[in-house]
């Protein structure tokens, strides 16, 4: 889609300034305005003008009640999320409940819909039963009162990537790999000493249970799980998919290399530049490692040309880790950050431009857009073939809005996502 289309809603062409009268009166049009404007690419100006046209009068249509229901609920909705970036399965879950105040509506269509829509929640609450037997028994194991106990929210998030029935054995490797991730990312970030962190890397890089030797006691259970896991993963592929334990292997071993540089800076009182800070906290932010991962389950789009694409950060890739990146920083920043923490971005931003932290907030945010605009670039010039994978991503990088919008950490801090986890998974629509 060019950008051009958009002039066609525009009083004066020559300008390219103004949009219609007629339209500023129109809820629906301005809502599908402001999502459609969001597919936006670098560079589009007519695209930024149509966003802040189209949010500018649904903001006051909002604050004045003038929009009935559903319109009312939607609107609000994509004020905080666009449409094009809120995960399907949420979407889906909310329409479903406002679809017959629609005019003309097809009760039918809802009903089936609706059925459809439980038939895969009562398989995601099937999983997400035997994954919190997993947890539990891993969480047991390894014994790490420091790390965050997060399984209904990682499966959260999961469903997000995944929500359709077919991908249960995606869902369920991405889950456990998600758990193991996040193990470590504690280890590395919150409780062990730049010693320890050498130690992990060290044995993380050998990939052998005999590597255990080398690690602190505490250390070694999870180091175990951790091999073991991954040897789980790899039985439960086809013998024609069990390269793909290796691609997850490599990138689980490039993400510990990124976390223990962030150690090293944090045991240092290193400041880098704001550029330093990029080229390892994007990759430390952990969806270039996910972005491998969640292929391990997926089927045929899982192609050995789709794990060498995600292997290699393309733009897709290492945009989505800069939203990640990004929306966790001004996370830190509202929220306050750990105190073993290296600076984040917006303190790196705010020191090297000589900003307060308000000015560089808004600034990472900036870029935070910006790096949406990069994904959608990217996902237009695509190859056929690698699509598939890439709107995997896509969808990881969309529930990361939900999980950190209006500047919450809802991973870190779950109580905050616990009322639209029972809505997914429990209360949802019926029939």
């Amino acid at each position: 889609m060019h950008a051009d289309v958009f002039d066609k809603f525009r009083d004066d062409h020559a300008t390219g300034s103004f949009f219609s009268a007629s339209l500023s009166s129109d809820p629906r049009g301005l809502l599908s305005l402001y999502n459609a404007a969001h597919m936006a690419t670098p560079g589009k100006q007519g695209l930024d003008d149509a966003i802040a046209f189209s949010r500018r009068h649904l903001e006051s249509m909002v604050r004045a009640k003038k929009l009935a229901s559903p319109m009312a609920e939607q609107a609000s909705r994509a004020l905080d999320i666009p449409l094009p970036r809120l995960p399907k399965r949420l979407e889906t879950m909310r329409y479903l409940a406002e679809y017959e105040k629609e005019e003309g509506h097809d009760a039918v269509l809802l009903e089936l819909a609706t059925l459809d829509f439980n038939l895969a929640r009562s398989l995601h609450l099937k999983e997400l039963r035997d994954l919190t037997l997993w947890w539990k028994d891993l969480y047991s194991k390894v014994k790490l009162g420091y790390a965050r106990d997060r399984l209904v929210e990682n499966y959260f998030w999961t469903c997000g990537v995944f929500p359709e029935e077919e991908y249960s054995r995606a869902r369920m490797l991405f889950a456990r790999t998600f758990g193991l991730l996040s193990l470590m990312d504690d280890t590395y970030d919150v409780y062990a000493t730049i010693e320890e962190c050498h130690a992990l890397n060290e044995a993380i890089q050998r990939w052998d249970e005999s590597a255990v030797s080398i690690l602190p006691e505490y250390m070694k259970m999870l180091y175990i799980n951790l091999v073991r896991n991954f040897q789980e993963f790899e039985d439960s592929l086809e013998p024609n998919e069990k390269y793909r334990v290796s691609y997850a292997k490599k990138a689980f071993q490039l993400q510990s290399k990124y976390y223990l540089d962030e150690a090293k800076w944090s045991s240092e009182k290193y400041a880098p530049s704001f550029r330093e800070h990029m080229e390892v906290s994007v990759m430390s932010s952990g969806f270039p490692t996910l972005a491998v991962v969640l292929l391990m389950g997926a089927g045929d789009l899982a192609t050995r040309e789709a794990f060498e694409w995600a292997i290699g950060v393309p733009d897709v890739v290492g945009a989505s880790g800069e939203v990640a990146r990004f929306l966790n920083d001004i996370a830190s920043y509202r929220k306050g950050k750990n105190k073993k923490d290296m600076a984040s971005s917006v303190e790196c931003y705010a020191k090297e431009h000589g900003t307060s932290g308000e000015v560089a907030a808004a600034a990472i945010a900036a870029m935070a857009e910006h790096a949406w605009r990069t994904i959608n670039r990217s996902c237009m010039a695509m190859d056929a073939e690698l699509l598939p994978a890439a709107r995997l991503v896509v969808n990881l990088t969309k529930t990361l809005e939900v999980i950190y919008l209006g500047g919450r950490d809802a991973y870190t801090f779950a109580g905050d996502l616990k009322n639209l986890v029972v809505s997914l998974f429990l209360t949802g629509p019926s029939i």
